[in-house]
């Protein structure tokens, strides 16, 4: 079941969400659009635009989804010239067969995918691209580890980096998969500035917040790899799974 709380929870924090969260990295986004030029692609649950940002960056057009209110203003903010269309996944605001790709920037696992995925194939062109993207942090690393139980970056996102991938329904070819890595150069502040934009912190109670700025304070002071430094690098795997419209 979706968790719409959670899943609508990140407006009250969009500036420090665009601010903070990471980039997608160009030769993910290029691979995901599947080597199309000067395409019609929309970016379903936009947020604050980093994705739509991405794909204009490479020349094509771009019509952002959002939901949440707040996403949208600061998107228009930080995308000048571009506004987002109120709607959702499960009911796209878009005429039939009006898209090249459909790209969703770490947000797929919030849907309610059999509805989605129906709208998805609705709204794109025969022989068009659905891509889902995610940053997923590198927990192989010991640190990112820690952090991500300091601040329970768990989530439906972190399950989708094996091979146990969904099915895009019967609208869509076999999913192809494929990672790209990269990082995130933080200060410790701009470390923090990450998990206050993460759902769990966004909902929590707070003194559940207060743990998690102690217990992260403490990682930041004692792990060699972040004590004394006035930088960080966060690692991510860049996950993009990609089908065609049947």
């Amino acid at each position: 079941m979706v968790d719409h709380t959670h899943a609508l929870s990140f407006g009250v924090a969009a500036s420090d969400y665009d601010r903070f969260r990471p980039r997608y990295p160009g030769a993910a986004v290029r691979w995901a659009l599947d080597g199309l030029r000067a395409a019609q692609v929309v970016d379903l649950a936009a947020g604050t635009g980093i994705l739509t940002r991405a794909v204009l960056a490479l020349g094509h057009q771009v019509v952002p989804v959002e939901p949440d209110p707040g996403m949208r203003a600061q998107l228009a903010v930080s995308t000048p010239g571009t506004t987002a269309l109120a709607g959702a996944a499960e009911a796209l605001p878009l005429p039939d067969s009006a898209a090249d790709a459909v790209l969703v920037g770490t947000a797929y696992h919030w849907f309610d995918r059999e509805p989605a995925h129906t709208e998805i194939a609705r709204v794109l062109r025969p022989g068009g691209t659905f891509a889902p993207i995610w940053n997923i942090r590198d927990d192989s690393v010991d640190w990112v580890a820690e952090l991500g139980r300091i601040a329970h970056f768990g989530d439906n996102s972190a399950s989708l980096a094996g091979n146990d991938h969904p099915d895009f329904g019967p609208a869509f070819d076999p999913i192809e998969r494929r990672e790209f890595r990269h990082h995130s150069t933080l200060t410790p502040d701009e470390l923090r500035g990450v998990v206050r934009t993460r759902s769990y912190w966004l909902t929590a109670t707070t003194d559940d917040q207060q743990r998690v700025e102690r217990e992260l304070t403490e990682l930041l002071n004692t792990h060699p790899a972040l004590a004394g430094r006035d930088t960080v690098e966060l690692p991510y795997r860049t996950l993009v799974l990609r089908a065609r419209r049947r």
